[in-house]
């Protein structure tokens, strides 16, 4: 592995950390632009989350020798690991997290995805939804599930470091 993308997956876990951070001051805070700073950092969250995926994504892709510039998501790994008749344990279990919708990986990158999307409803919640994909489509949110989307990043980070973490020593192995 040369490493550029293991130190852009680093960065941008280095990131999330430091937004996570500052969404929780973001709570404490008394100025008038108090609800703009949250919703500013949950999406600077998820996007520096689903960034480090996807550094991760081409970290994997690297390292067996798949061009990493033409990746757009794990759909596209699987199919240039395909192509080469390579198969991936580390892609297998990202694959199966992925097509979870119960799971915390698959409600990151919706709740990701939901950022380039608006609504004007409040939807409830369901299974398969997470409490930050309602909160990111919301136009007026009041703000009273700031606390579980907290959470529920802090939960995502958490199995996102440890997933990398996992995979990376075992790619490491052979």
């Amino acid at each position: 592995m040369s490493g550029i993308y293991l130190a852009r997956t680093n960065q941008k876990l280095s990131f999330t950390r430091i937004h996570l951070d500052r969404l929780k001051q973001a709570q404490d805070d008394t100025s008038w632009n108090k609800h703009a700073l949250i919703e500013s950092y949950n999406e600077s969250v998820l996007f520096h989350m689903t960034s480090a995926y996807d550094a991760f994504l081409r970290e994997i892709a690297e390292a067996y020798s798949v061009d990493t510039e033409s990746l757009d998501g794990y759909r596209s790994l699987a199919a240039e690991l395909e192509v080469t008749g390579v198969e991936s344990p580390e892609l297998k279990q990202l694959t199966q997290l992925e097509v979870d919708d119960t799971g915390w990986l698959h409600k990151l990158m919706a709740a990701y995805e939901a950022c380039w999307h608006g609504a004007d409803k409040q939807s409830s919640i369901t299974e398969t939804n997470s409490v930050s994909e309602i909160h990111v489509l919301q136009v007026n949110p009041d703000h009273a599930e700031d606390e579980a989307i907290i959470s529920e990043y802090e939960n995502w980070f958490l199995a996102l470091s440890e997933l990398i973490d996992s995979l990376r020593e075992g790619m490491q192995e052979w």
